[in-house]
Formats: C-alpha cells, structure tokens, sequence
C-alpha cells in the first residue's frame, strides 16, 4: 500500500525555505523584508486601504504591522493619513518610491514564479495553482471541520 505523503509537513518546510531564501535576497536587492514587500503590493493593487484592512489581507496583528508600517514610512515609501471621519482609523497610501519599488520588484517576484514552476509542464502547472487556490480558500474548513479548534496541544499535523 503506498504511504500517502505528509503534505502539512511539505508545505511547512517549503513555506519557510521559500521565505527564507526570499527574504535575503529581497533585502539585499532593495533592503526590505518580504513582508514589507507584501505591503506595498497589497497598496498598489489598492491605495489608501486602512491598517486593519492591510493586517487581515496579509494576516498580520496589529503590532507587527504598525511597526512595519512606521519602518516603510521612514524609509519614505508610505504615508499615513487619520481619516476625517474617524481619527483612529488610518489609511495608508504608497508614495511615488514605494510604486518605483513595487514596480521593479514585479520582475522579481515573476522570475521567482517562473523558477518555481519550470519543472512542470503547463497542465501540472494548472494542479499545482487549482490546489493551492484550493488551500488557500478553504484552509479553516480543511484543518476544522467540525468548527471547534484544538486547545489540547495535542495531535499531529503530519
């Protein structure tokens, strides 16, 4: 009987190798981390989104993303806006470098894409993006499906 493979495990071991990697060479390249990276991107798909709605696209808290917010700031890449309406909320909108930025990361980011998927043809090029679309779009129902979470600390994730 073939031993079904430990996907959980795979996918957490490429994630972080991934990452890793990623992270020195995009800090070498334009000197941010990729997830200061993925809060340009998120700007230039769409600017003047809220510190909250940037932190639940990206999943990030609150305290992680505002210091990241205040370091792109800084670095003259965002700016931060209070909203009239409401004081506490605060938009956040990418400035003329941080779009420069964005924009010759794109060819970055692609070249990374291209090397990950060249060892695949096109149609399992198209299993690979349906399942982890897949993943992606159903990952609470497909870790708890009965809708209760696992406080015991107990269980394998393999």
């Amino acid at each position: 009987m073939k031993t079904q493979p430990k996907v959980f495990l795979h996918l957490s071991r490429a994630h972080s190798a991934l990452f890793r990697a990623a992270d020195r060479r995009s800090k070498t390249d334009i000197g941010l981390s990729t997830s200061q990276q993925a809060v340009l991107f998120t700007l230039a798909r769409q600017d003047g989104m809220s510190q909250r709605e940037i932190g639940a696209l990206l999943s990030l808290g609150k305290s992680g993303l505002s210091g990241m917010v205040d370091r792109l700031v800084a670095k003259g890449l965002i700016r931060k806006e209070a909203t009239e309406e409401d004081a506490r909320v605060t938009r956040v909108f990418l400035e003329p470098s941080g779009l420069e930025l964005v924009r010759r990361s794109q060819s970055v980011v692609k070249r990374f894409n291209e090397a990950l998927l060249a060892p695949f043809d096109e149609a399992e090029q198209d299993v690979i993006a349906r399942f982890l679309h897949h993943i992606t779009e159903n990952a609470e129902q497909i870790i708890n499906p009965e809708g209760a979470k696992n406080t015991s600390g107990k269980g394998s994730l393999e």
